[in-house]
């Protein structure tokens, strides 16, 4: 089992989808990595040499940013919309869909499970 990036990646899974396990890399990211490393699609994780795992290791620390890097830059781009106070800034602070979703009936991810109100019913 190889760790890149602070997460495990299954040993029995194929490369490319081992990548995705890291969050910040996708399909296109994880061919691009395996492009860089020259690896086949075939390849698995666990036939990978150590020199294999180090040039995967130092090519997404050096050009991509993963996991926690990513993770607290998407949460300060949403503090700063609701410090700013626009409109997707409130959206995000009161918990409703911040894309023009419609929110009379539907949006109940965003919302949370339907609260009963009294009277509404006739």
């Amino acid at each position: 089992m190889a760790r890149i990036a602070g997460v495990n990646i299954p040993s029995n899974k194929r490369v490319v989808i081992g990548l995705q396990y890291i969050h910040g890399i996708g399909k296109y990211y994880a061919q691009q990595i395996c492009e860089k490393v020259k690896l086949t699609p075939e390849r698995r994780v666990n036939d990978l040499t150590d020199a294999e795992v180090l040039q995967i290791r130092e090519i997404i620390d050096r050009d991509y940013q993963v996991e926690g890097d990513l993770r607290r830059e998407t949460s300060m781009n949403i503090k700063r919309l609701m410090d700013l106070g626009c409109y997707r800034g409130l959206r995000h602070r009161r918990g409703l869909p911040v894309r023009g979703q419609r929110t009379h009936t539907n949006a109940r991810t965003r919302k949370g499970p339907a609260k009963a109100i009294a009277g509404k019913k006739k």
